[in-house]
């Protein structure tokens, strides 16, 4: 129903912000509310998902379409409502989620507020091979390896291609830099060098 939202951030609380269009103002939940503090009174696009049920009727917000993409995704699973999916969106990057997904990685997952093995699980059967619409520009490499065949990397090149993910998803040269020793010893895949890197990252 509604795409998004453009307007100004009139008010921002712990769970929702308001944003003032035409004289109206509409709440939206959010997964980080307090992102938009430095935001006050100025214009913003919020891309909106309108969730009704019989007797709920809420606006959920998110600051990109990837996020709103998996944040759809994830109410289809058995277990997870509105304010499951906005607590892992608060706590994980759209990226990072969605590789776990794709690497079975039920450790990761359990890490997310109110996820427990028994949903990291069914976020797997659920959600593998059906996230390439939340992420194509980020990793359009991560699904369909068989059907692109595309030749296998060395582990110079896949190392060097795992860091350069580990970069999109936000991780400093710092971090990075911290963890890397210990990749470089292992003859791994881009994926497998995301994933331990991502573990290490995560403890």
């Amino acid at each position: 129903m509604y795409e998004f939202i453009r307007g100004a951030v009139d008010f921002v609380g712990p769970e929702y912000i308001v944003i003032e269009n035409n004289g109206i103002g509409y709440q939206i939940s959010t997964p980080n509310p307090f992102i938009y503090s430095s935001k006050m009174e100025t214009m913003v696009t919020v891309y909106t998902y309108h969730y009704v049920r019989e007797d709920v009727s809420a606006l959920y917000g998110f600051e990109t379409r990837e996020e709103k993409k998996l944040f759809t995704k994830l109410l289809n699973v058995s277990g997870i409502g509105p304010k499951g999916a906005l607590a892992i969106l608060a706590s994980g990057e759209v990226q990072q989620v969605v590789i776990a997904i794709e690497n079975e990685d039920e450790s990761f997952l359990v890490k997310f507020p109110g996820v427990g093995k028994k949903t990291a699980r069914q976020m797997i059967l659920d959600l593998k091979g059906k996230l390439q619409d939340v992420v194509p520009d980020y990793f359009p490499n991560l699904f369909n390896a068989e059907k692109f065949a595309l030749p296998k990397p060395s582990s110079t090149v896949a190392f060097e291609e795992a860091i350069l993910a580990l970069k999109a998803l936000g991780y400093s040269e710092k971090e990075i830099k911290k963890i890397s020793p210990e990749l470089r010893k292992e003859q791994l895949s881009t994926d497998q060098y995301i994933k331990k890197a991502l573990q290490r990252l995560l403890k």
